[in-house]
């Protein structure tokens, strides 16, 4: 069932999950919720050298979760919230057959037990 699922969404979601697997890109996409910013404004408060960031800006324009264009010499980054879907929906369809599963769980353990509204 799951791997079903996997073949719904394919590689954009593998794109997607490996580039919120590292916490310097989880990060960038918070920040980028509130909005726009350049890529000196995005790595301010990381440690790490701006060719490094770069490398994860890239990971995430990649993947489409954001996407970014020059204005002058600054690079300004943006979400891209429509991509970010399709990572919401496959875990909606996972939400929904556990709890289809649960409530199945719970119609059968009240049969067995004899269980009605509690009682």
């Amino acid at each position: 069932m799951i791997v079903s699922l996997m073949d719904n969404y394919g590689s954009a979601l593998d794109a997607s999950f490996h580039a919120l697997a590292d916490p310097t890109r989880r990060a960038v996409i918070q920040r980028l919720h509130r909005g726009s910013a350049s890529v000196s404004e995005l790595a301010e408060p990381f440690t790490m050298a701006l060719p490094s960031f770069v490398k994860h800006i890239s990971v995430l324009e990649r993947s489409r979760l954001i996407s970014s264009h020059k204005r002058g010499r600054i690079r300004i980054c943006s979400l891209e919230r429509d991509n970010l879907v399709a990572a919401e929906r496959w875990f909606d369809e996972l939400r929904a057959q556990w709890a289809s599963r649960y409530n199945n769980l719970d119609t059968l353990l009240t049969k067995l037990t004899g269980d009605d509204n509690g009682a």
